[in-house]
């Protein structure tokens, strides 16, 4: 029902940038918060960035300093730009979006996750 599509990923040398971008289409009634996550190599998926509804912003000690997560409501859609990126930020990333959809009879919860994209950063 509701749809994430994400572009941006790429191969970067280290101390370059990148910028993600992430679409949401589908009978959305409300976002209420959207966000980052990355799996690297043979570990665990984890949250990179997150936005709300209201601009509030959080980051993984990590990234905080060079990554920057912004969104456009109108559009619906949420950016992480990338600054300095070293090779340990490798990995795929995934958006992820929650909120409200319409079904035709009422709203109900949903959260989609994009099909991920690869950033790979070169020494």
């Amino acid at each position: 029902q509701v749809q994430l599509v994400e572009s941006g990923g790429g191969l970067v040398q280290a101390g370059g940038s990148l910028r993600l971008s992430c679409a949401a289409s589908g009978s959305i009634f409300s976002i209420n918060a959207m966000g980052w996550y990355r799996q690297p190599p043979a570990k665990q998926r984890e949250l990179v960035a997150a936005i709300s509804s209201r601009g509030i912003t959080n980051y993984a000690d990590s990234v905080k300093g060079r990554f920057t997560i912004s969104r456009d409501n109108a559009k619906n859609t949420v950016y992480l730009q990338m600054n300095s990126l070293k090779p340990e930020d490798t990995a795929v990333y995934y958006c992820n979006t929650q909120g409200y959809s319409d079904y035709g009879k009422g709203v109900r919860l949903f959260d989609s996750w994009g099909q991920g994209t690869q950033v790979t950063v070169s020494s």
